[in-house]
C-alpha cells in the first residue's frame, strides 16, 4: 500500500504546465524522433504565413495558367511609410509593369488584424482575391474557388 492510503495517483490530465513562460514542453514541442521539424510549433510566424499564402496561390493555379498577364505574389513584413502617414496601413499593393504585375502582401498588418488562424486564412484569401481581380480586371467572386 502507498502513503496516500490506497489512492492511486497518476499524471495529471490536461496540458503540461508552463511555469515560467518558457513555452510548451514534451515531445510535441522539441525536435526528435517523435516530433520531426515539420511539427507546426517549430515554424516561425513568417514561415506559417508563407505556407498559407502558398496554399491560397496553389488553389488559384488554374487562373494563373489561363490569364495572359503574369503575376508574382510576394510577401513582405510591412510597408515603408513616410512619418507623416495618417491613413490606415495598407494590407497589400499592386506594382504594375508593362509585361507583368507584382502583388505585395504585407504580413504584419494582415496578421495584426486577425485574432485566430481562421480569421487570418479568410483575410489572406480576401486580400489575394481582391488584388488579383484588380490586376486581371475581373470580379473577385469569379476567381474564388471555395
Amino acid at each position: 500500500m502507498d502513503h496516500l492510503g490506497g489512492i492511486v495517483s497518476g499524471p495529471r490530465p490536461g496540458r503540461m504546465r508552463d511555469r515560467r513562460g518558457t513555452g510548451r514542453r514534451g515531445p510535441m514541442a522539441m525536435p526528435g524522433p517523435l516530433s520531426p521539424r515539420s511539427v507546426p510549433i517549430h515554424r516561425s510566424s513568417r514561415e506559417s504565413f508563407d505556407l498559407l499564402v502558398g496554399d491560397v496561390v496553389a488553389s488559384l493555379e488554374p487562373h494563373f495558367a489561363a490569364e495572359p498577364d503574369h503575376v508574382d505574389i510576394v510577401v513582405e513584413e510591412a510597408p515603408m511609410l513616410p512619418p507623416e502617414w495618417t491613413d490606415e496601413v495598407p494590407l497589400s499593393i499592386v506594382v504594375s509593369r508593362p509585361r507583368d504585375s507584382r502583388v505585395v502582401l504585407f504580413r504584419l498588418p494582415i496578421s495584426h488584424r486577425c485574432t485566430t488562424r481562421t480569421e487570418l486564412e479568410d483575410l489572406v484569401w480576401v486580400v489575394v482575391l481582391e488584388r488579383l481581380a484588380e490586376v486581371w480586371h475581373m470580379s473577385p467572386d469569379d476567381l474564388d474557388p471555395r
